[in-house]
């Protein structure tokens, strides 16, 4: 079993065999996680913004920062790889809510809006999503078999 990470503004596409994707510490972050049945193949990106236009220059650098730079980006990948939008299973979690006692920020409802604008946009529905509240989340893409897990604490729940 390959097992590989992806960390904060990071996105991977694989197709390989036995292989797991996961990405720890979801906080205010949204991992999107997307997965084709028929090919095998998924993909997971940790954006940790909900748009580029708070800092272009990085979102050049870093497109999987942001969810309007990212989750094209995910998609193209994914097509890319031969997949088609329609067989594509859509799954999210995060975008919590920690530090804000006031929400004046509220970047973790952010996040979510945004992923949920752009994929509405796209014509993508999400088939489960894990959202908000005070928690931390890890979050696993087993490709064998399309299996989403989202950890927080010691309680696993499949998503």
């Amino acid at each position: 079993m390959s097992l590989v990470t992806v960390g904060i503004g990071g996105l991977v596409v694989t197709g390989e065999p036995g292989g797991v994707i996961v990405t720890h510490g979801l906080g205010s972050c949204i991992a999107l996680v997307v997965w084709d049945p028929g090919r095998h193949v998924g993909g997971m990106l940790h954006f940790q913004l909900p748009t580029s236009a708070l800092s272009p220059e990085r979102a050049r650098g870093a497109p999987g920062t942001f969810a309007d730079t990212g989750i094209p980006l995910l998609f193209e990948r994914l097509y890319a790889r031969g997949c088609r939008k329609e067989d594509l299973v859509v799954k999210a979690a995060g975008g919590g809510s920690f530090n804000d006692l006031y929400g004046v920020f509220d970047i973790g409802r952010r996040n979510h809006a945004a992923m949920r604008r752009i994929l509405r946009r796209a014509r993508v529905a999400v088939a489960a999503e894990d959202v908000g509240g005070a928690r931390s989340r890890t979050v696993r893409l087993f490709l064998d078999s399309g299996r989403v897990t989202v950890q927080s604490g010691e309680e696993i729940a499949p998503l």
